[in-house]
């Protein structure tokens, strides 16, 4: 595994918790003291894997080939930062291991994301006899397979999606975010984006929000985003008409990203930054990304889940035509306290909610369930033994059947 934050110490947690499916296994990061210190808190929990560490630069695809050939992996779960998914995709083939992710590959230097960069690798993947499942969180993840799961039982045509994704949670700050504030502020800054009548409808940035109502939450003004899953369930269910993502955001949390926005802090470009020396010798010009500076400042998303209060609220609302001719409505959903998954792995809920699914989809291929050669959405492959696991390990699902959807 990749990756030393949130999300990654939530996965190696469920790693260590199903030591009868995953018996060797290494945490690797540009820190390798980050690496240590989730195998310390794992081990004091009381789990027994053994977990090795190592130092690597995700960017860097040579370094990344030494430790693949070094320890020779079956799986690789990719839950470093998305500008690093090429790059590991890359050391991936070179050395024969099979790729898994929760997010979408992204240039660094533009805030755009899709997934055209990674389904470029297909053949590559498929001539190498190798497997590699992207989008495995939760949204992007659990919400395609729950419309998977919908397809297969439910619906002989989905017609119309909507993914609702609120956090109805208070961690008492003035502002943060809840996962990498970088990759976050990039994502909710940029255009939104749908899927209606066969073609794509751009809107400006949280420019259509409505209040929806959440399960045990009650109403949270919803705003549509461009979200990456709407690009792959489009293709994968052509009979969809329209497909929207939608969440929530709290007036307080808007006025300070409105004041980032304002005062340039959002910027993803370099600026020239006169800085006095540390031994106060006198003053050198650095290039900063303000975004970068910001994200230093901010609180860390790891150290918010102590004084979590709430839950999330993530799901998917459907409606189309049934197996029995007749059109019906299906919402799924899961609840997620933030609270208790602090308790179980020192996370809050955000973090809890993407790094389970990384661990069950790691699962489905360790057990031989998902495992076809090439690049693969997690919605291509069968939901039904993937949702029995998130019932066994702590993301419990709920149906509701003909109910009213709101949109």
């Amino acid at each position: 595994m990749i990756g030393a934050g949130g999300v990654a110490t939530v996965a190696a947690f469920k790693i260590a918790q199903n030591a009868d499916v995953f018996t060797e296994f290494m945490i690797a990061s540009r820190r390798k003291a980050k690496c240590d210190k989730i195998v310390e808190d794992i081990h004091k929990a009381g789990y027994k894997l053994d977990i090795k560490t190592a130092q690597v630069d995700a960017d860097d695809v040579e370094q990344l080939k030494a430790l693949f050939s070094d320890y020779k992996p079956e799986l690789v779960i990719n839950l470093a930062l998305p500008y690093q998914d090429l790059t590991i995709m890359d050391a991936c083939l070179a050395c024969g291991c099979n790729y898994l992710d929760t997010a979408n590959y992204e240039p660094k230097d533009e805030a755009h994301f899709e997934y055209s960069w990674q389904w470029a690798y297909r053949e590559r993947f498929e001539k190498a006899g190798l497997t590699a499942i992207l989008g495995c969180g939760f949204d992007p993840g659990v919400t395609s397979i729950y419309t998977a799961y919908a397809a297969k039982h439910h619906f002989k045509e989905i017609q119309y999606l909507d993914i609702v994704d609120c956090n109805a949670g208070d961690h008492h700050k003035a502002f943060a975010t809840n996962f990498n504030p970088e990759i976050n502020i990039r994502e909710i800054t940029q255009k939104g984006l749908y899927w209606e009548d066969g073609k794509w409808v751009e809107t400006e940035p949280l420019e259509i929000h409505k209040d929806l109502t959440y399960p045990e939450i009650g109403p949270r003004d919803s705003y549509l985003l461009h979200h990456e899953e709407i690009e792959s369930l489009v293709i994968n269910y052509p009979t969809i008409k329209r497909a929207r993502f939608w969440m929530t955001f709290g007036q307080q949390y808007l006025k300070h990203l409105e004041v980032i926005q304002n005062i340039g802090m959002s910027r993803i470009d370099e600026v020239e930054y006169e800085a006095p020396l540390a031994d106060g010798s006198g003053v050198a010009k650095v290039k900063i990304v303000p975004l970068q500076f910001l994200k230093a400042v901010l609180p860390n998303p790891q150290d918010l889940g102590e004084n979590y209060e709430g839950q999330t609220s993530i799901g998917c609302r459907i409606r189309g035509i049934g197996n029995d001719g007749k059109e019906h409505t299906y919402y799924v959903y899961n609840n997620c306290s933030h609270r208790a998954a602090y308790e179980e792995t020192g996370m809050q809920g955000v973090s809890y909610t993407t790094g389970v699914p990384a661990m069950i989809g790691a699962m489905m291929f360790c057990k031989g369930l998902w495992n076809t050669p090439g690049v693969h959405n997690v919605e291509e492959f069968d939901p039904d033994p993937f949702m029995e696991q998130l019932n066994k390990q702590g993301l419990p699902w709920h149906e509701i059947h003909d109910g009213d959807l709101e949109l």
